[in-house]
């Protein structure tokens, strides 16, 4: 018996206004090297009118921030993953502040946080790399981006001891339950939510979306993975944003184009864009 095809819709046919922000993106990867400038396009057609991109070092920064030179619509941020702890020497950090003092389309630190997840770096250095770039937001006054993976608990405790309680940060690919997202709002931070909130088995997941203060959210993709329903297990790009938003709207019993404004109004306010 064959398997049941996919209705891909074309989001491009379904499109929201030109206020729509995808907060976190991959674009600078090797997997948007053929068509990085129909992806763009095709963001804007469906109404996302500024994208994230995330450099994962400032190597990356510096070699590939180019592929953007004639797209302002794409705002920076840079840091270094947890699961890449490893690389973040002290010299890592000084590229990273210079990198901050030379860029102005550089808006956040992050993605940064722990994952216990993988075991692709000690839990020992993630800490201590995780420390020394809240320390250097902190420093530069900019907006911290958090990746956790299993380890919720612990990015907790760090950032409540270091004092991260009302200061802008957010929750990037949030995708727990309703207890994480209460602690998230009582410290005053945002959350970002992903494409896996369309899936049919997260109705945890859309339960507590519903739940988040309206001032709280932002969309994203995490292009290239992490695509919604309809292009689940297809490369992820930040036209689909438009999916995510239609789901979360539908379980918070609200309309899509206010929740899509509102969440790039959110957006634009936290980066400062």
């Amino acid at each position: 018996m064959s398997k049941k095809s996919t209705n891909r819709i074309d989001p491009v046919s379904v499109p929201l206004p030109p206020e729509g922000v995808d907060s976190h993106a991959h674009l600078d990867g090797e997997e948007f090297d053929l068509d990085r400038e129909a992806v763009l396009e095709r963001a804007a057609a469906c109404g996302v009118s500024h994208v994230g991109n995330v450099f994962l070092n400032p190597g990356h920064l510096a070699a590939r921030r180019h592929y953007f030179a004639d797209h302002p619509q794409v705002f920076f941020l840079l840091g270094v993953h947890p699961c890449h702890g490893r690389d973040c020497t002290p010299q890592v950090i000084e590229a990273m502040r210079q990198a901050f003092a030379e860029e102005p389309r550089l808006k956040a630190v992050g993605e940064i946080g722990l994952d216990f997840y993988w075991d692709d770096c000690p839990r020992e250095v993630q800490y201590e790399v995780f420390t020394a770039q809240l320390r250097l937001a902190r420093e530069l006054e900019r907006p911290v981006v958090i990746h956790c993976r299993e380890a919720e608990k612990e990015t907790l405790m760090v950032l409540e001891s270091q004092g991260f309680a009302g200061y802008p940060l957010l929750w990037h690919c949030f995708g727990k339950g309703p207890d994480l997202a209460r602690r998230i709002v009582r410290n005053g931070w945002h959350v970002s939510v992903p494409g896996p909130v369309t899936y049919k088995a997260n109705e945890e997941l859309r339960e507590t979306v519903a739940c988040i203060p309206s001032d709280r959210l932002m969309l994203e993709t995490d292009a290239p993975y992490l695509a919604p329903v309809p292009w689940r297990g297809k490369r992820n790009e930040p036209a689909f944003t438009v999916f995510t938003a239609r789901a979360v709207a539908e379980a918070r019993g609200q309309d899509a184009e206010e929740l899509w404004r509102q969440c790039g109004a959110n957006a634009r306010r936290f980066f400062g864009l």
